[in-house]
């Protein structure tokens, strides 16, 4: 019986270097094939872009939730484009415009094909007023400032301070502002003003022309005993220089020599 044999033939040296050879003189080959083909996938892009432009142009804008900011208002920040493609449109670029208004918290889109897109608005309510070098502006619960305004608006606590030279106090009054507006005590008085100067001790507010030093923290409870107070110093018919609620468990009023507890 004839057995055939087989065996794996081992390229010699000169073998190796000439297949070396042929592949480095195909590489630039090889390259520019390589940018053929990506020029063409960029081109191939560029015209599908192009196509899906002009598809699906937006002809309606529907803004809901805005109570402060008009319609007018929202396209200027907006920025879209007449027939503006909807299926090009970012979503996420439309909302970045929007959010840059200090009014705006919070949005959300939605594209509806073929050519509407639905904008709904969250926007920041009006926390408190705040007076500063002689102006007035309107500030929302972080303390940014919404609008500068002439006058007061009823019913919402005024804040006293510098908030880029004294920005612990300034914090400090939007803290006691907050539990003011939750105890609605701007809405029962005439005017609450919150004075924040330099010092942890040296916040004040002025109630119905009372001046009330308060000083840091324990809002609740210390506007708790100032309130249980105020109807001991009614029925007194005592002219108040001013009351102070710093001290612990306790509330200091002056001109009455004696601590009223």
């Amino acid at each position: 019986m004839k057995v055939f044999r087989f065996k794996k033939k081992n390229r010699s040296g000169q073998d190796r270097k000439g297949l070396r050879k042929n592949l480095l003189r195909s590489r630039p080959l090889l390259f520019g094939v390589l940018v053929l083909f990506i020029g063409a996938g960029v081109v191939l892009s560029l015209r599908l872009y192009r196509f899906s432009a002009g598809l699906f142009p937006v002809k309606e804008i529907v803004f809901s939730g805005n109570m402060h900011l008009s319609e007018g208002e929202l396209r200027t920040m907006a920025r879209i484009n007449k027939n503006e493609s909807l299926f090009a449109l970012s979503a996420k670029g439309l909302s970045a415009k929007l959010l840059q208004s200090p009014w705006i918290k919070d949005v959300s889109v939605r594209k509806e094909f073929p050519h509407r897109i639905l904008i709904r608005i969250g926007e920041t309510s009006p926390f408190a007023i705040l007076e500063t070098k002689g102006r007035t502006f309107l500030i929302d619960e972080r303390g940014r400032m919404l609008e500068e305004m002439k006058g007061t608006v009823p019913f919402l606590p005024i804040i006293n301070a510098d908030p880029f030279k004294n920005r612990e106090n300034f914090m400090e009054a939007l803290n006691l502002a907050k539990v003011i507006k939750d105890r609605k005590i701007a809405t029962e008085r005439n005017r609450v003003e919150i004075i924040a100067d330099k010092g942890s001790e040296n916040i004040s507010m002025v109630l119905d022309n009372v001046v009330i030093k308060v000083g840091h923290g324990d809002y609740e409870q210390k506007l708790t005993r100032l309130f249980a107070l105020e109807e001991e110093i009614k029925k007194r018919a005592i002219t108040v220089d001013y009351v102070d609620l710093r001290f612990a468990n306790r509330v200091v009023v002056k001109p009455i020599s004696e601590v009223v507890r």
